[in-house]
């Protein structure tokens, strides 16, 4: 039986048997207390080895991080803290753990971050993990429930859809003996597939396609940026979600993101009770050591709590600036960018001041200048704008970024000469808006961001598996 199951009952002295992992194990030469966790949930459960049941000698080459098959009976616990707990009757070791590098202590993130391969046995990152699956089930629920597709898209594609260019390119060529043209350069029609490719960047021009045939679609995968960043914000692979809607347009956008998020973090509250107590109260011990200033004013379940209880507050990107402009940290030079008018891009610190000082809510920023955004995105008749959103969480900053989609072929071909998008590469994404155009809006979520948020991380390398960053491709 799992753990989980096991912590149900009541202890009636039924045969169990159970595998897992060694957390601890304490006692004396009569007796021995195992600490024995499986994953399934963030407690753990006392195996009770009585030297009766039990060789010594088996039960000294039981350390943490062994795995072991208990079979015993299920009993009332006579201490404090379960209320049952496993009377041994066997043991076997199926695994020993000679010198495991986890011993029973805390461990800093960043250590842990160098044993990826074990961390997943820790409190802190089996939460994570158990609430990373439950956001992933919670995400593809919300979509099927109202009526979405779900569509892969290709992960190696021959366009970089944000025209940043901070993209990994694909390539079979041998690198010792690179083919070249006429004109010096390499040759990539002698290249796999007969073209320059990359990493996707996003699914959402492909999604694109799908919701003009499909209705409303859905990508959930991983995309891929170049950008040589070390952050805590930043990975270099990474998991995003895109909805596209067609007959949607941005207000309609808005309201399906805001639902879609109060969604997901509902769904964990529900499922996941007793991995976000623990990471409450791991944050409040992490945020004691910090400065005044520097804490949070609400704990991790208030702030989630809050989110689905509050309306998500709405401006435009003018009245953004003109609160940002005439804030006290940007009149009195303490933003490291400071906002002179239009035109500025917003950074993570005036992301966070509006929803972390001037509205305590999270904030939804429309109809941002056509300079600062990209290529798709809808026209506002002022000629200057477009029908930009992007959603600002607590502590994260930008968590959702979209837009209705420009579905004018003319203004789209405007828009891309002015960009310098290559037409030709993306005759495809063109061509529907000849053939049966419609207004149509999306947006893409990140992933890792959203977990950050509810697991209270502050690092985004401690919500994905196995983290690629620059400079570390490592397990």
């Amino acid at each position: 039986m799992k753990i989980k199951e096991i912590l149900q009952l009541e202890g009636n002295e039924q045969k169990i048997n159970l595998k897992g992992w060694v957390r601890t194990r304490r006692g004396s030469k009569h007796v021995s207390f195992i600490a024995l966790n499986d994953g399934s949930t963030i407690n753990s459960i006392q195996v009770v080895a009585e030297a009766i049941n039990c060789e010594e000698e088996l039960v000294k080459q039981i350390t943490t991080g062994s795995c072991i098959s208990v079979n015993g009976k299920l009993v009332s616990s006579k201490g404090s803290g379960q209320a049952v707990e496993i009377l041994a009757k066997t043991i076997e070791i199926l695994g020993s753990a000679d010198e495991y590098p986890l011993q029973p202590k805390k461990h800093s993130l960043e250590f842990l971050r160098g044993k990826a391969h074990l961390r997943f046995r820790t409190n802190t990152f089996s939460a994570v993990f158990r609430l990373r699956h439950t956001l992933t089930f919670a995400v593809h629920k919300f979509f099927n429930d109202k009526g979405f597709f779900n569509l892969h898209t290709p992960i190696i594609t021959g366009t970089d859809a944000e025209g940043a260019g901070e993209i990994f390119q694909i390539t079979n060529l041998d690198l010792e003996n690179l083919p070249k043209n006429e004109e010096g350069k390499i040759d990539f029609s002698a290249d796999f597939f007969g073209s320059k490719t990359n990493l996707t960047v996003s699914g959402q021009l492909e999604a694109e396609l799908g919701a003009l045939a499909l209705g409303q679609v859905y990508t959930f995968g991983p995309t891929f940026r170049a950008e040589n960043s070390n952050t805590s914000r930043h990975l270099s692979e990474f998991w995003m979600i895109e909805p596209e809607v067609a007959f949607a347009d941005l207000n309609e956008n808005i309201d399906l993101a805001e639902e879609f998020l109060k969604y997901c973090i509902q769904y964990c509250i529900e499922h996941n009770a007793e991995d976000l107590r623990f990471l409450d109260a791991r944050m409040e011990e992490e945020e004691s050591k910090l400065k005044k200033e520097e804490r949070s004013e609400m704990s991790l379940l208030e702030r989630l709590q809050f989110v689905i209880e509050n309306n998500f507050v709405r401006l435009t990107y003018r009245e953004a600036i003109d609160v940002l402009r005439n804030s006290k940290p940007n009149k009195k030079k303490k933003f490291q960018y400071p906002i002179n008018g239009f035109g500025d891009d917003l950074k993570s610190e005036h992301e966070r001041y509006l929803v972390e000082n001037k509205y305590k809510k999270p904030v939804i920023i429309t109809d941002y200048p056509k300079g600062i955004k990209a290529f798709y995105m809808r026209m506002n008749e002022d000629g200057e704008t477009v029908r930009a959103m992007d959603i600002l969480f607590p502590t994260i900053g930008e968590i959702v970024g979209g837009s209705q989609r420009e579905e004018r072929l003319d203004k789209l071909q405007e828009r891309m000469e002015e960009m310098d998008v290559c037409q030709k590469e993306l005759w495809w994404y063109l061509e529907t808006r000849k053939f049966g155009t419609c207004t149509h809006s999306g947006f893409g979520l990140g992933f890792e961001r959203l977990i950050m948020f509810v697991t209270g991380m502050k690092n985004i390398r401690d919500v994905i598996p196995f983290p690629r960053t620059p400079q570390n491709a490592e397990f």
